[in-house]
């Protein structure tokens, strides 16, 4: 704590000396304010520890191409900020040139990052934000190359944790420089790995933001890669007859939705709570010596039920939790994630070979084959562990400093187990209440940290479920009113057009049905203790 406050000493030197600077003598940063917004290139001038400001340069209303063949984006005018901390992280910040509604947001990464969304730093803008991002220590244009981390522990910790952190410290005070004060509130969003930045953030970085929103978040990593995309790739890939084509999807999709699809009391293509689905997939077994598309292989059938019921040593201990039923034919799920075109060609599977190749083994002959889920898990948590897993439940302090916290997660993903971050929640449940009952540790919880999920919704977005929200204006009413999100109406988009809308709960309240009027309209629907579930 005591190097993090001197951190930002230096930085609060730096950004009032600009401030004086800029302001030409003005009696007051908030005085100099107007004529620190408009000089963009002073910025070159700030003196950040360890960071160097490469470029300051404004931007013009329209179509921004930004660099690397990223696509473009339509921007307000704005000063774009790029800048590298050392050893290697780069960074951007944009600064609204009008129009600024005070605030900062820190914007997260997916994969193993190596880039930056600018898309999503161009949608902060449009709604008025200061917003930054990092490519977190390395450059890349493959969404899990792992390369980069071979023999370079630095990276790995700058990846994991410090990346954000830094950028997120040095674009506020970027911030503070240009428009003369600092920013009134600051907002973290991200999914997937950028999940995994924001829990990581609450839970060793808990100053750095008043509120944050992680979505289908990776924060388990070590065991989620070990225990998710190693074990999905071996349940498919490690014998031959366990390959399961993408064109039996619908088979098995359709089989799921036919056993347990009713079970919520609305026939809508969509699991409320998967959890309560008991379809065997060996209803579906292929008569002897017969392998299409209407029926699974016996060796299909084991890779299935391996991938929901999820990942275990030698004593049967679970390690991660499986995947669960529901989406598995929709557009970007498991074609994407498990099965590929192809063997050896999923998501899961080029996940697990660069990270345990690259990151863990340091070995690019290493044979996914011989991975033992009791010694060498050990050996990666002791390895990369400490810098890559945010699965620490303790949140007193960010608790304790009135910050917030959104997770999401969609039922259908088909990347990270919504499971996993259903435990994660009521870990931190049983630590907020320890000593208490169910009912008060659940509600001293939500006081400041609420998980919502997603049924039919996929890995951030997509899915046969609504998949479209506004978490942050949520967050915003919820920081800056003490208006705590009852419910977050999702929208499914189809052909352009929205076709459905569902209350998303906060856990474990689930949406139920009034009875009465279109099971497609969320107005029908409230948001009520679960039943038959914990």
């Amino acid at each position: 704590m005591r190097c993090r406050l001197a951190s930002r000493a230096v930085v609060s030197v730096a950004v009032a000396a600009l401030l004086a600077a800029a302001a030409g003598g003005a009696s007051s940063p908030m005085a100099g304010a107007a004529q620190a917004a408009a000089p963009c290139e002073r910025l070159l001038a700030l003196e950040l520890p360890d960071t160097t400001i490469t470029a300051a340069e404004r931007v013009p209303a329209g179509s921004f191409t930004p660099p690397g063949g990223a696509a473009p984006v339509d921007v307000p005018a704005f000063c774009r900020t790029t800048g590298r901390t050392a050893p290697a992280i780069h960074f951007e910040v944009w600064l609204p040139q009008a129009g600024w509604n005070g605030k900062f947001q820190g914007i997260g990464n997916g994969g193993m990052a190596g880039s930056l969304y600018y898309d999503r730093l161009a949608a902060a803008l449009a709604r008025g934000y200061a917003a930054g991002a990092t490519d977190t220590g390395h450059v890349t244009e493959n969404t899990f190359d792992a390369t980069w981390a071979f023999g370079r522990p630095d990276l790995v910790a700058d990846f994991g944790h410090r990346a954000l952190h830094l950028t997120t410290v040095n674009a506020k005070a970027i911030t503070e420089a240009y428009y003369g004060a600092p920013p009134a509130y600051s907002y973290y969003v991200g999914c997937s790995k950028g999940g995994q930045q924001g829990l990581m953030e609450a839970q060793r970085y808990p100053d750095d933001y008043d509120g944050l929103i992680a979505g289908n978040p990776a924060h388990d990593w070590t065991r989620f890669y070990a225990g998710a995309h190693l074990w999905y790739a071996q349940a498919t890939l490690a014998d031959p007859e366990s390959y399961l084509p993408a064109d039996k999807l619908p088979l098995l999709a359709d089989a799921v939705n036919a056993a347990c699809d009713a079970l919520d009391g609305i026939e809508d293509g969509v699991l409320d709570d998967p959890r309560q689905c008991r379809f065997d997939p060996a209803e579906l077994t292929c008569a002897a010596g017969r392998d299409d598309v209407t029926c699974l292989t016996p060796g299909q059938v084991d890779a299935v039920r391996d991938i929901w019921s999820g990942s275990r040593n030698r004593r049967g201990e679970l390690l991660y939790p499986g995947l669960v039923p529901g989406g598995e034919a929709a557009p970007g799920g498991w074609a994407r994630w498990v099965t590929g075109d192809a063997p050896f060609t999923s998501l899961h599977w080029l996940a697990a070979e660069g990270f345990f190749r690259h990151m863990v083994f340091e070995d690019p002959d290493w044979d996914f084959r011989s991975f033992d889920y009791d010694e060498d898990l050990a050996f990666a948590l002791e390895k990369v562990g400490h810098d890559l897993d945010a699965a620490d439940p303790d949140l007193r302090p960010l608790r304790d400093r009135g910050g917030k916290l959104i997770v999401y997660h969609g039922w259908s993903d088909a990347d990270i187990s919504p499971l996993g971050t259903i435990d994660y929640y009521e870990d931190v449940v049983a630590l907020i209440g320890a000593g208490r009952d169910r009912a008060t540790a659940l509600a001293s919880t939500r006081d400041f940290f609420r998980l919502f999920m997603a049924p039919g919704m996929g890995h951030c977005r997509g899915g046969p479920g609504p998949d479209r929200f506004d978490a942050l204006t949520a967050l915003e009413r919820w920081v800056e009113q003490g208006e705590a999100p009852a419910r977050i109406v999702a929208s499914r988009v189809t052909d352009g057009a929205v076709d459905r809308t569902r209350p998303l709960c906060p856990y474990p309240e689930v949406a139920r049905w009034s009875g009465s009027g279109s099971t497609d309209e969320a107005a029908n629907f409230a948001c009520v203790p679960p039943s038959g579930t914990r």
